[in-house]
């Protein structure tokens, strides 16, 4: 099978000389003006989020937002298994979700990054079933921000509660500790936006503990569309023990089978993710924003850059919205 083992790398290390850059773009601004207005007055008012991994991929600007999200994910026709075999899998699942974050201060907001309701429909191997997904929130805070100079960056401390529905991949461990850091950089007409963090479980067993970075650049095009391009990178950094769960799924023995680890969404504490630790996807969209409105559109199409066999991706699609207060 054929797989890519250096573009992780070299795309952690495009990632960190990006950030290093931009956070050396200034000093620490200790009046800036406000980042919650939706007025023409407001110096973020043209950057944009980001569209693609939508549940640890985010803003560094601190915002009183909605975020409708719709994720229809094509899988593989055949998955990695333990011993060097595969199972077909195929078929697709949904996501419908509604994020919210609250600006409690120009700096600091309350950030609910994931819930919402998945649909899965495989097309072999798997069941069918549906069900809600984890919840997971916590505290941004914007620690930089330099609006002459369109640079800021935050710190931000989520808690994943496994409230999910087990059919569906969720509900198990002891919850996740998700800290990130995200930089943005607004140059002329581009935008540059970069996060990292790492997935910590609290059962290091039931779950694997991960790190992740993704990417953002996009161009005003005009001043109501905005083509871009992004990449997601997961990388598992110690797997999980593999035990049997998710028990209405082949009665509970995927943890111990599978040889990749779900990335964004799914956390099933594989044993054999060493096998395939990196996944990487690369998409390409636009956002449309309106002139003057509190919302804008976004829109991209997802491919893994990795093996797909290596993961549950075979293509993507997103689709959000986003309402601003």
């Amino acid at each position: 099978m054929k797989r890519i083992t250096r573009l992780p790398f070299t795309a952690a290390m495009a990632l960190a000389a990006f950030a290093v850059s931009a956070l050396q773009a200034g000093d620490y601004d200790k009046n800036p003006k406000s980042v919650i207005e939706t007025s023409e007055e407001d110096p973020w008012a043209k950057a944009i989020r980001p569209v693609t991994n939508p549940t640890l991929f985010d803003l560094a600007v601190p915002r009183t937002q909605l975020h409708g999200i719709f994720i229809s994910n094509s899988m593989p026709g055949l998955v990695d298994i333990a011993g060097g075999g595969q199972v077909p899998v195929g078929g697709d699942y949904q996501v419908y979700a509604l994020q919210f974050e609250y600006a409690l201060t120009d700096r600091l907001s309350l950030n609910a990054t994931k819930d919402g309701y998945i649909v899965f429909d495989p097309a072999a191997t798997l069941t069918d079933t549906e069900g809600f997904a984890n919840v997971a929130l916590g505290p941004k805070y914007a620690w930089l921000l330099k609006p002459e100079k369109g640079l800021a960056s935050n710190i931000q401390l989520l808690y994943e509660i496994p409230m999910g529905n087990r059919d569906t991949w969720q509900g198990e461990g002891d919850g996740v500790f998700i800290p990130s850091v995200s930089t943005l950089k607004m140059a002329g007409r581009f935008q540059f936006a970069n996060q990292f963090g790492f997935k910590l479980p609290v059962d290091g067993g039931a779950e694997s503990t991960m790190f992740y970075t993704s990417a953002h650049v996009s161009y005003e095009l005009c001043d109501w569309i905005r083509p871009l391009a992004e990449i997601s990178w997961f990388r598992v950094m110690d797997p999980g023990d593999g035990a049997q769960r998710f028990n209405s799924q082949i009665g509970g023995a995927l943890p111990g089978l599978i040889a990749f680890e779900g990335g964004d969404l799914v956390n099933w504490g594989a044993s054999n993710a060493t096998l395939n630790r990196d996944f990487v996807s690369g998409a390409l969209g636009f956002r449309v924003t309106p002139p003057g409105k509190p919302y804008d559109f976004g829109v991209a199409w997802e491919v893994p850059l990795t093996a797909e066999q290596s993961g549950l991706m075979e293509s993507r699609l997103t689709l959000d919205m986003v309402l601003k207060f």
